[in-house]
């Protein structure tokens, strides 16, 4: 039952943090080179426009939700386990995210080493 919920967790961690970094780099676009609207306007604009954006604030909720899910998944196993499974398959999955969500161009070295990590993930669930 407890490795059920070990990746339950995991899986959680993962979907989670993925839908942060798809909805934060979205939020982030919107608002723009914030280099050039800190230069232009001041660093003051950026925050407010930054916090102001419903994608980055969405995305921070869903960050917080990927790191309290990653503390329940460290209470039921091992960070050994826990840390390698949740950080690679978040790494698969923000690929395949960013490719269906944002439309990059995820070229083939990124697959290759995206199915590399799913292999080890493999080998570590073994």
């Amino acid at each position: 039952m407890k490795h059920a919920y070990t990746w339950g967790a995991i899986l959680a961690v993962v979907l989670a943090s993925t839908t942060g970094d798809v909805l934060l780099s979205r939020g982030m676009k919107q608002v723009g080179d914030v280099s050039k609207l800190g230069r232009h306007k001041g660093i003051l604009v950026v925050v407010g426009t930054t916090l102001r954006n419903p994608n980055f604030l969405l995305g921070v909720l869903a960050m917080a939700l990927a790191f309290y899910s990653l503390l329940f998944a460290l209470s039921w196993a091992d960070v050994s386990l826990v840390g390698p499974a949740s950080a690679s398959l978040t790494f698969v999955a923000n690929a395949i995210a960013a490719k269906l969500f944002l439309h990059e161009r995820v070229d083939h070295r990124r697959w290759m080493a995206a199915l590399l990590v799913a292999g080890g993930v493999v080998l570590l669930a073994a």
